[in-house]
């Protein structure tokens, strides 16, 4: 058999390579879902604010000139500073069933982080929370998301073969979306609002909701500092997620709840199910990829809950039952049959709901790895 050959990505070309690589290994497997070229660019080169506090390599493996597999190293040195370690991350991880091609992969990135006075190795990690990450541990036949990984059990029988640990799991649920509201969950989150004088924002217009974007994002570093791994977004961050979450935005799917002040202290952003749409792009928003994705957005019978939490000083006292009854109000208004979970942290509090509140199902669980190097 023909030797294995790591070159570090140089070109344009390569870097469209990498990015379509995926989209060959997988052309036959029905739950993954490629994503945008154009989405991929913007992450993996200069344009991506990211990398004012990144380092970052691309690889491809190469067997008898045929592209085998792929993978990033990153150094996110602001998470390393905020959780006081020195990690190098691996992402856009992906390889065939053969255990040297993804041995080889993984010994690079681990050479550059030790290059760069790392100790560990740990992912799949993209460069913020906001990017893709974690594998499936369980649930390889589920339904995936745009906005999560797909990998085969293969991945994980060759990390576990090497060795590695896993520091953190998620879970994913899929949710009958138009369930009724229990009237005692409907007559508390009432009261819950009287009581803190809150507000539930109705948007009628796209312009309204722009207002907010920034307070989303501002709570979300909030609410999440205290997640695996999790560093609060830098503003030039938060200009990018704006534009890439906030046009796809549904206005009966983002739900906020403010306070008195118009703070706001809550939130629930859900979008249309555009999984079929992105299969049919298949990477490319030109010639037709936007027409599947802008009619996806106007007709859909699921929805992929994105983004939910609740700021820090409001947790515990039940704000979060407001939101979430608002979206099942808007699910059973637009006739929505099913919701699905984002990754939920197993024993954060969004993840506790899914399993107490509401009638749910478990269908993923996910998982990152780490080991010294």
């Amino acid at each position: 058999m023909e030797s294995i050959i790591i070159k570090e990505v140089s070109s344009r070309s390569e870097l469209r390579a990498f990015i379509k690589f995926p989209n060959k290994l997988f052309k036959e497997v029905p739950t993954y879902i490629p994503p945008l070229m154009s989405d991929e660019l913007g992450l993996l080169t200069k344009k991506n604010p990211s990398l004012d506090h990144c380092d970052l390599k691309l690889w491809l493996a190469y067997r008898a000139g045929k592209i085998v597999g792929r993978v990033a190293g990153i150094i996110n040195y602001s998470v390393n500073e905020r959780w006081n370690k020195k990690a190098v991350r691996f992402g856009w991880f992906d390889f065939i069933e053969d255990y040297d091609v993804f041995s080889k992969l993984l010994e690079t990135v681990v050479s550059f982080g030790k290059e760069k006075g790392m100790n560990e190795i740990e992912g799949p990690f993209g460069f913020t929370d906001m990017d893709k990450e974690c594998w499936v541990i369980e649930g390889f036949d589920q339904r995936q998301n745009i906005s999560t990984l797909y990998n085969p059990k293969y991945y994980i029988d060759f990390i576990q073969r090497a060795g590695y640990e896993i520091p953190c799991q998620w879970a994913q649920y899929q949710i009958h979306a138009s369930q009724p509201i229990p009237d005692k969950v409907a007559r508390i989150n009432q009261l819950i609002i009287q009581k803190y004088n809150l507000k539930l924002l109705k948007f009628k217009s796209r312009k309204e909701v722009y207002p907010y974007a920034r307070k989303f994002f501002h709570t979300i570093n909030a609410a999440f500092v205290d997640l695996y791994d999790f560093v609060p977004l830098t503003e030039k961050e938060i200009d990018t997620y704006i534009n890439e979450y906030f046009p796809f935005i549904n206005l009966d799917f983002a739900t906020f709840v403010v306070d008195q002040d118009d703070n706001l202290v809550a939130f629930g952003l859900s979008i249309p199910d555009l999984n079929d749409a992105y299969k049919k792009a298949n990477g490319h928003l030109f010639p037709f990829g936007w027409y599947h994705i802008l009619k996806a957005l106007r007709k859909f019978k699921d929805i992929d809950l994105l983004l939910n939490g609740v700021h820090p000083d409001w947790q515990k006292r039940g704000v979060h039952s407001i939101y979430y009854a608002e979206m099942n109000t808007n699910a059973i208004k637009h006739q929505v049959q099913w919701a699905y979970s984002n990754p939920q942290i197993i024993g954060n509090e969004a993840q506790r709901i899914w399993d107490t509140t509401y009638k749910s199902t478990p269908i993923m669980k996910r998982a990152v790895f780490k080991k010294g190097i």
